[in-house]
């Protein structure tokens, strides 16, 4: 699997991830606080993932420009 690849799949799964939270957030009597709560962890890990497969891109455009 390519780089382009993950992050095609990581980018699905934290908008899902995301639009779970919101709906869950929304309706805690539909959603246990549990599973709202480990979507979270979920979300955290994930954009920790996008950094690091990122990472190339930020120190060309981020961190270079100052």
């Amino acid at each position: 699997m390519t780089r382009i690849q993950a992050l095609r799949i990581l980018n699905v799964a934290l908008l899902f991830l995301m639009a779970f939270q919101i709906f869950s957030g929304l309706r805690p009597m539909v959603v246990p606080y549990v599973v709202h709560q480990d979507a979270g962890i979920l979300i955290g890990a994930g954009i920790l993932l996008h950094l690091v497969l990122n990472w190339n891109w930020i120190k060309i455009n981020i961190l270079r420009s100052r």
